[in-house]
Order: structure tokens, then sequence, then C-alpha cells
């Protein structure tokens, strides 16, 4: 069985074989905003194109071992668990949501994958690792093949009246958004818009019992 088919199954990881674990990436947005109202897409919807919005190719880079070597995280032969907790991704550009794609940090043709990963599109960052360290914002876009900066987000390039905001659990995060480390249960909101407007996204995301 592949990594991919491995990574959606609730099957028991071994040191020995080249699995992964039971994490399921199901669960659901909590309504809310940094300032009122809620984001009516589902994270698993795919992205519209809109001119001078979310328009151009927010693909995964097929190349999943050369983006993990960029973002600075290993490949291995199987997850490590000795530290393990989960975060959620929403990326929305002038109020479409992007889709976070399956596989980040998977090389499905090499049988390997990172400490920092997805299974599936619903915007879950599964940190899996055999030691306590850092894990950034910046290194899951790095390893998508997305920028991510106080000047663009994927390949919308910021000019103008538009901004980019990191948003985490409703409270708006000041700095360069690549640099935010995440932590378990986080809800992190890449968002872009206009400088005048006040966004309008989830505050918390519900995880499925276990993770």
């Amino acid at each position: 069985m592949s990594i991919p088919k491995r990574a959606a199954a609730a099957a028991a990881a071994t040191v020995t074989a080249l699995v992964l674990t039971a994490c399921s990436s199901s669960g659901s947005t909590a309504g809310g905003s940094a300032g009122a109202g809620t984001t009516p897409a589902s994270s698993s919807s795919p992205a519209a194109s809109a001119p001078g919005g979310a328009s151009g190719s927010w693909d995964r880079n097929p190349d999943q071992s050369a983006t993990a070597k960029k973002a600075g995280l290993q490949m291995l032969g199987n997850e490590m668990l000795q530290v393990h907790y989960h975060a959620h991704l929403d990326v929305i550009v002038d109020g479409q949501k992007i889709t976070v794609p399956q596989y980040i940090g998977i090389d499905e043709n090499q049988q390997t994958i990172t400490a920092l990963h997805t299974h599936d599109p619903s915007g879950i960052l599964h940190i899996e690792s055999g030691e306590d360290i850092p894990f950034k914002l910046g290194q899951v876009f790095t390893e998508w093949g997305q920028p991510l900066s106080t000047t663009q987000v994927g390949p919308v390039a910021l000019s103008g009246d538009k901004v980019v905001k990191l948003i985490v659990n409703g409270k708006e995060i000041a700095g360069d958004p690549a640099d935010y480390v995440l932590k378990a249960h986080d809800e992190v909101v890449v968002w872009v818009g206009a400088k005048d407007q006040t966004p309008q996204v989830p505050t918390s995301f519900t995880f499925q019992a276990g993770l």
C-alpha cells in the first residue's frame, strides 16, 4: 500500500514498516472572525479564479523531496511520534478559500514523509516528529511550493491597497507570517484582502477526537 493510501487509512504504524499513523483529518471550522461574521466556504472547497485575486496556480510542487530540503525538513521512511500534534490552516484570498493540498511533505514515489505534512485537503497540518523542535508556517508553504511573505502569498503578489494578515485563533499576529511557530490546535488563517477591509475568518477549528 502506498504512503498516500496509508496516510488516509486508520492503520497502526510500526517502526519497521513504511507506514503512516492512524491520524484522521476530519473536523470542522468554528465561525467568528477577527472582526465579525463567519466564513461560509469549506476548507476542502477548491479555489476559484478571479482577476487580481486568487487566480494563478496553487498546485502542490510535485517534487516534495526538493521542497522539503528547501524547507529544512528531512524526508523520513516512517513517521516519528515522540512529538505529535495538529494545527489547521485556512488560506483566504479576496474572500475565496484556497484548498490546502493533500500530501504536502509526502513524496509518493520515494515513499518518504517529513515531520510536517498533510494527509488530505482538509487543511489539517500534522506535526509528527522525533524531537521537540519548532515548525513554522513558512515551512508548510515552502513544502507546498508556494511563497509566503508580507509581499506575496502563493501566486498573488501584493500591491496597492492589498495586504496579508496572519490571524491565529481569532487574533491578528504582527510580522512576517512565515515566521509563525505552529502550536497544537491552532486555527491559522492567512488572509489577503484590501487594507480597509475587516477580515471575515474562522476563529477556531473543531478537531476530531484524538487529534
